[in-house]
């Protein structure tokens, strides 16, 4: 079984070193690289099965090359930041990022984040199998296919907004706190931090919703998390 291919994108030549390290310990295939646009085109050449992707590189800086990566795959993106304000999150986020960790970080909770990805991208490529649709007055999931239709017009979701609605509209009615939600979505435990699935939600209410500040599909219940009225 080939191993999976992890694609490191940094010019900080001791983090790269690190991250390669720990992940070569677990038995990935990794490749590196320090520019933007070498990256892109490693992406193209050897489709690797996640990317890591620090925002502030020295020519095409990270956040263009997720935009370029996100017009033809949805491998998982991993950011990697210095930068920590809630406007440089939901950026990356809004352009097709499926997580955001910043430095200074633990390498071990790197590859805990790493393994969840994986694990959430093979889990969903087994759902496609089972040829199922999901079909709610106005709103259909194509789970083969992994896209949504809005009274019967495409909506393009990135891979992680894809994988919340369906993690909500699979029980609906069911009430999934704030941490079920995060780590049904994301496989790992959100230790407190759940911008990272608020910036989410509102992103995906944005784009499925009749009226945005008055949902009909994702319903918020105060003090406790999110529930699919179907």
């Amino acid at each position: 079984m080939p191993r999976e291919k992890i694609l490191i994108v940094d010019d900080e030549t001791e983090i790269v070193e690190l991250i390669t390290l720990y992940l070569r310990r677990e038995g990935y295939e990794v490749l590196c690289t320090s520019d933007g646009a070498e990256a892109v085109g490693m992406v193209n050449e050897h489709r690797p099965d996640l990317v890591i992707l620090d925002v502030l590189l020295p020519s095409l800086d990270g956040i263009e090359v997720c935009r370029q990566i996100r017009k033809l795959y949805t491998t998982p993106i991993l950011f990697l930041s210095c930068k920590s304000e809630d406007m440089d999150i939901i950026l990356g986020f809004n352009i097709g990022g499926d997580d955001y960790i910043t430095k200074p970080f633990s390498p071990g909770q790197l590859v805990a984040r790493v393994k969840a990805h994986l694990r959430r991208s093979q889990l969903m490529e087994q759902t496609k199998d089972e040829g199922q649709h999901l079909i709610f007055p106005g709103l259909e999931m194509d789970l083969v296919n992994r896209t949504v239709k809005v009274n019967g017009h495409p909506v393009p979701l990135s891979s992680k907004e894809f994988d919340l609605l369906l993690q909500l509209a699979r029980t609906p009615g069911k009430v999934l706190s704030l941490e079920q939600l995060y780590k049904l979505t994301w496989g790992v435990d959100s230790n407190g931090d759940t911008r990272t699935l608020l910036v989410h939600i509102s992103n995906l209410r944005k784009k499925v919703e009749p009226n945005p500040a008055e949902p009909k599909y994702i319903l918020t219940v105060r003090g406790i998390g999110y529930k699919f009225n179907g």
